[in-house]
């Protein structure tokens, strides 16, 4: 491959190229790179969303590159987790660890020849030397400066002259011109930073691999990457990344900066104590990958007017850099159950149905009665009541689904309507129900309610429904007894209303 670079020294940050010559031939090309050390968290999620969104929208490339270049803090099974979490969500990747790019692999440590391509480049201008000091050396020039209240600066202690790096020792990049940065990013618009953010870093380890401030560089240029998007956290080291890419002869891409994501009362950053956890814990709890996937969207990106839920391609097409704030966004977990419930809606019929199922513990299942036949009815009228598979499991390990599957012991005092005076006076308007039950359509709860709903207006509503209701249940709240009637079929309801009376 021929060596891209090209001379710097005529060059400044004002004058530099913008431009990206993209090796993949896209117009737009967009990256998530995470590190493989343990779980994926919700705001790298959402920086690989708006990354992917933006590719898609434009007819662009989505690259997943996997920056596993500090090979003490990896996590074994990291790699698969990242793409299971990523995949599950609907996002797809050009390129990524299972499909090389022309570039080559998108893993970093496959890449270390390039590195050291670039590195020695950096050699041969005098822009990199070796490190000649020990750890013990440096923390004393840091502990000098602190005694003197003067920041530490390594470019201080720079060797005049520099040994031969033989790939064993450190390779520290050396600042070429020592100037305040200024920069442009496409959320927060121009920014700058004083020449005191500018010191000598290092880019090669003593153990051959690069570091992020290097590798990044490199990668994304080889790669094609024009926009990259990451977080706040990084705009403090953009006059480093800036005096590399000065060095070096590169274009700049667009740098995009998204807005943190807070914690529920909007003060501090999202954490573990918020309740932060593995993207995959959700799709454990019943999430929706779309519900989950427009969640995400709106921390940080608003898309103007009323719309919230945005299905299928929807999202995409409404998705623009210009609609990302600056501010951060609170994860609300309430939102997102409702969120939830909303694609639940979506949902065709036999699907709201498995969802309901799936979540059944064994408890409901192992009930004398239980059948996919009644749960498939009892699927709506639970899904009103909860938003996601975690409270479907709750409601049924505290009862709620019981009377559905095993007919129940009734209190007969609990038959009593507050207008009555004992249990005694429901025993006639039940049994009248009983009769006009004989020819009740039950194919729907609404042919249950017409054989009803007369002679309920007749004897009042509370009057006959409450007991009804008892007699089916055993329960003071459970669905309306013309659910409840539908759900059991003719004979079961029949029984258990017959059952009370005697």
């Amino acid at each position: 491959m021929e060596n891209p670079i090209r001379d710097f020294s005529a060059q400044s940050l004002q004058n530099m190229d913008t431009s990206n010559q993209n090796p993949n031939g896209a117009s737009v090309v967009t990256r998530f790179a995470p590190s493989p050390t343990g779980f994926l968290h919700i705001g790298g999620v959402r920086t690989a969303l708006f990354a992917y969104l933006f590719a898609k929208k434009h007819g662009g490339e989505f690259i997943l590159r996997i920056e596993d270049t500090d090979k003490n803090r990896e996590v074994e099974g990291s790699i698969a987790h990242i793409q299971e979490s990523l995949e599950w969500l609907g996002i797809t990747w050009d390129y990524g660890p299972d499909k090389p790019g022309p570039f080559g692999s998108c893993l970093q440590s496959d890449r270390l020849e390039v590195y050291r391509r670039y590195a020695q480049t950096l050699i041969e201008k005098g822009l990199a030397y070796p490190d000649p000091y020990t750890a013990d050396e440096v923390a004393g020039f840091r502990a000098a400066a602190e005694a003197e209240k003067r920041p530490f600066l390594f470019r201080n202690h720079r060797p005049e002259t520099f040994a031969e790096w033989d790939g064993t020792q450190p390779l520290r990049f050396k600042v070429a011109t020592i100037q305040r940065s200024e920069w442009h990013d496409e959320v927060r618009g121009d920014l700058s930073a004083g020449e005191e953010m500018l010191d000598d870093f290092i880019i090669m380890k003593a153990d051959g691999f690069p570091t992020y401030n290097f590798a990044h560089i490199v990668d994304d240029h080889e790669m094609g990457v024009t926009h990259v998007m990451r977080g706040e956290e990084f705009i403090a080291s953009m006059p480093k990344f800036l005096s590399l890419y000065e060095a070096l002869g590169l274009p700049l891409p667009k740098f995009v900066t998204l807005p943190p994501i807070m914690g529920p009362d909007g003060k501090k950053k999202l954490s573990k104590r918020d309740g932060a956890k593995d993207l995959l814990e959700y799709r454990t709890d019943g999430y929706l990958p779309e519900a989950m996937r427009n969640f995400l969207a709106l921390i940080g990106w608003n898309p103007g007017g009323e719309q919230e839920l945005f299905p299928g391609e929807e999202l995409v097409e409404a998705f623009s850099l210009e609609r990302i704030q600056k501010s951060g966004g609170a994860f609300n977990e309430e939102k997102l159950k409702w969120m939830n419930k909303g694609y639940l809606a979506l949902l065709p019929q036999t699907e709201r149905e498995q969802y309901f199922v799936d979540a059944l513990p064994a408890t409901i299942r192992s009930l004398p009665q239980f059948s996919l036949e009644r749960a498939a009815k009892l699927t709506d009228t639970a899904l009103e009541r909860t938003h996601n598979q975690v409270e479907i499991r709750e409601a049924a390990e505290a009862g709620e689904y019981d009377w559905a599957f095993a007919a129940p012991e009734v209190p007969k005092e609990l038959l009593k309507w507050k207008n009555d005076d004992s249990f005694e006076q429901a025993l006639p308007r039940l049994k009248n129900a009983l009769k006009l039950l004989q020819n009740a359509d039950f194919g729907s709860p609404e042919g249950v309610k017409a054989a009803l709903w007369e002679y309920a207006e007749e004897v009042g509503k509370g009057e006959l429904l409450w007991p009804l209701r008892v007699a089916l249940t055993g329960r003071e709240r459970s669905p309306d007894p013309f659910v409840c009637s539908w759900v059991l079929g003719q004979e079961e309801t029949m029984t258990r209303v017959n059952g009370v009376i005697i």
